[in-house]
């Protein structure tokens, strides 16, 4: 048996920043990982491959808008070459981190599978064969899987997996496509194979798009999605069916079956958290969205925490990564509370096209937990930046608790809604005020500025 100072299982984002802050004060880190690399799901099929897709989508979309701009040609689409974009862009990736790996001391990777036999003695399965461990603290950073329900026939179905993986599957662009599920995976993917030129249905089982997210928000990006794409609510997949043409899925309208086909269908329904073996059996709760870990990352045994998408806090890399850090503060202060997560001031970005983001508390959220809220607004319509590219559609929309005027959220729906999401999570995390937001003067152009006169709306 190998004794570690620190095992993480998983070296995505819940687990390499701690590991390698720990290695660099001097602790001994062990990360085990099925894939063998750094960087998780993100990396492997989730943002940013699919923000590589994504980009490309983006700016055919502005050459067809400055078509009349004097931008004159027609642009086309060879899909093969976008994915080989992606694929170059993955690659370098796991080249970067595979040189900060071999950088970095005190560290190790090893490809496995982790089983816990007790709060302290770790088994991994190996390709060479089982290797324990015996660690001081354990980080769960096991992240999540694609949720697969039960509805007959879904296995004819496309995941993530098959668009956004190095080397993915699908590698031609299908003329239609169905996908099924309307949160944000789905929405996402929609848009960009809709800017493409694939003919889009998506097919949602709850009453809005994005689901769980504030009806107001959606309210206002719905109607700025391509037109071309189809949307039904309210429809319970029932099944999905091979035919010689693709596929066909078949729905619940809420009174009758209904269906629609397509050449491909993609599935869209969520993820799941990992749980490692042996996890339950020591006597770590876990509940119905993950290992309960709190604002420290803490479980309920204190030196073992619980990081990113495995506990269904908050499943987004860049939440991951700040998690991992703050559990890597409390492991070097003894286990003791030396960093805590503030979970509502993690922004979220709909990277569809256009892009809605959020953080904090909204309207819907705010109402629900009994704060009392005023609201500052800007319109994107009076926007410099957004005159120049012709994405006049949208607002920033900020927040503050009535009296204090303390910024508590904000969402952003349009242009650059994913880079100025960052900025306003910032001053929520600092707890700013109106005033503080009022009186910077941000660049002009720039969408940016857009915050500040949200701010001075107030006043």
């Amino acid at each position: 048996m190998d004794d570690v100072d620190v095992l993480t299982i998983g070296a995505g984002g819940g687990g390499y920043p701690a590991a390698f802050r720990l290695a660099a004060a001097g602790r001994r880190v062990v990360m085990v990982d099925p894939k063998g690399v750094m960087s998780g799901n993100c990396l492997a099929e989730g943002c940013v491959p699919s923000k590589a897709v994504r980009e490309i989508a983006h700016h055919l979309l502005r050459h067809r808008r400055f078509h009349k701009s004097g931008l004159h040609g027609e642009v086309s689409v060879d899909y093969s070459e976008v994915v080989a974009h992606k694929d170059q862009v993955q690659t370098r990736r796991y080249e970067q981190h595979d040189a900060e790996l071999r950088a970095a001391p005190n560290v190790a990777l090893l490809t496995g599978t982790a089983r816990i036999d007790d709060p302290h003695t770790v088994a991994v399965d190996t390709p060479e064969g089982l290797r324990r461990f015996n660690a001081r603290n354990i980080i769960i950073a096991s992240g999540s899987d694609i949720s697969v329900p039960p509805i007959p026939g879904l296995e004819h179905c496309l995941s993530s997996r098959d668009l956004y993986a190095l080397r993915p599957s699908v590698s031609t662009l299908p003329a239609s496509m169905l996908v099924i599920g309307g949160g944000y995976v789905g929405l996402e993917t929609a848009s960009f194979f809709s800017a493409f030129g694939t003919r889009v249905t998506v097919v949602e089982r709850e009453a809005q798009l994005l689901p769980g997210m504030d009806p107001d928000m959606v309210a206002l990006l719905a109607p700025l999605l391509d037109p071309n794409i189809e949307i039904i609510l309210r429809a319970e997949v029932r099944r999905v069916e091979p035919t010689s043409q693709g596929v066909r899925v078949v729905f619940f309208d809420g009174t009758a079956e209904q269906h629609r086909s397509a050449a491909q269908a993609f599935q869209a329904l969520g993820r799941h958290p990992v749980i490692p073996a042996g996890l339950r059996e020591i006597g770590v709760t876990v509940g119905a969205h993950g290992v309960q870990a709190d604002p420290t990352l803490q479980t309920n045994l204190r030196h073992i925490y619980a990081c990113g998408d495995v506990n269904g806090r908050t499943p987004l890399f860049h939440a991951a990564v700040r998690q991992s850090v703050a559990a890597a503060a409390n492991i070097m202060a003894g286990d003791r509370h030396a960093d805590a997560v503030d979970f509502l001031s993690t922004p979220t970005t709909v990277f569809t096209l256009p892009a809605a983001a959020y953080v904090g508390l909204t309207r819907a959220s705010a109402a629900a937990a009994g704060v009392s809220i005023e609201e500052g607004a800007y319109s994107f319509a009076e926007d410099s930046r957004a005159q120049i590219f012709g994405e006049t559609q949208g607002e920033i929309r900020l927040f503050f608790q009535t009296g204090s005027l303390r910024l508590v959220g904000g969402w952003v729906v349009g242009i650059d809604a994913g880079n100025l999401i960052g900025q306003i999570g910032l001053a929520v995390s600092r707890g700013l005020d109106a005033r503080d937001l009022a009186a910077f003067a941000d660049q002009h152009p720039m969408s940016a500025e857009g915050i500040s006169r949200a701010a001075r709306s107030l006043f």
